[in-house]
């Protein structure tokens, strides 16, 4: 995928702030944000929900919720939940973190129930996040038709959380690779500059996660 203007690059960019400490003024701040440069999504906590998507309204920027966040280790059944709870509040897509254990594990039977409950569950499109930090190579690769059989639309790089390495071209590229443009490819974690973001569009992604979507559209232009 090729970029070429400043419209372009923000219609791929999930604009975030999923921290613990965020504020009623904080998250007024991400969607006044998104609505100004025309990002996709504002990427909020299921406790944000709600009043993202009342100051969301009238935009045509969706509302996305994670979903076991940060860790990824409640049950399918808390997950499935929490995307059903999610989407009743507004929410138009979600990012859930895989049971990474597991994928470690390689439970790949609780790794796919634990996805296809929250497709089921959500009825939006689901970003399976697979913090790629703690997979192997094979595992990243078994993670991704896992998600594509579940019913996933897209695979995710990262959260980010707790100082691991978020997203990598080489991550996006073999992501890509495996997933076939059947599916979306989400790098997010550590993409704060506009190369960095259009570094991860060449290597293969559709969607950029970041809270610093306004200075990655500043650095464009």
């Amino acid at each position: 995928m090729k970029v070429e203007t400043a419209e372009e690059l923000a219609s791929l960019i999930d604009h975030t702030n999923v921290r613990a400490d965020a504020t009623v003024a904080d998250i007024e701040k991400l969607c006044r944000e998104a609505i100004e440069y025309g990002f996709r999504c504002a990427v909020v906590t299921p406790t944000n929900v709600r009043l993202a998507s009342e100051l969301l309204r009238d935009s045509d920027v969706m509302v996305c919720s994670v979903i076991g966040f940060p860790a990824g280790v409640n049950t399918p059944a808390v997950k499935a939940f929490e995307a059903s709870e999610a989407v009743d509040n507004g929410a138009e897509e979600v990012d859930m973190v895989m049971n990474i254990g597991a994928m470690k594990s390689g439970l790949k039977e609780l790794v796919y129930e634990d996805i296809s409950g929250v497709v089921d569950a959500a009825g939006v499109p689901v970003k399976v996040i697979l913090e790629t930090a703690y997979l192997t190579d094979e595992e990243k690769v078994e993670a991704c038709l896992i998600s594509k059989d579940a019913g996933a639309a897209f695979v995710k790089t990262s959260t980010a959380y707790g100082g691991l390495s978020g997203a990598t071209v080489e991550d996006v590229k073999l992501m890509r690779e495996t997933v076939g443009d059947e599916m979306g490819v989400k790098a997010a974690g550590g993409i704060r500059d506009a190369e960095t973001a259009l570094a991860m569009i060449e290597a293969g992604a559709d969607r950029i996660g970041t809270s610093t979507g306004v200075q990655i559209m500043e650095g464009w232009r």
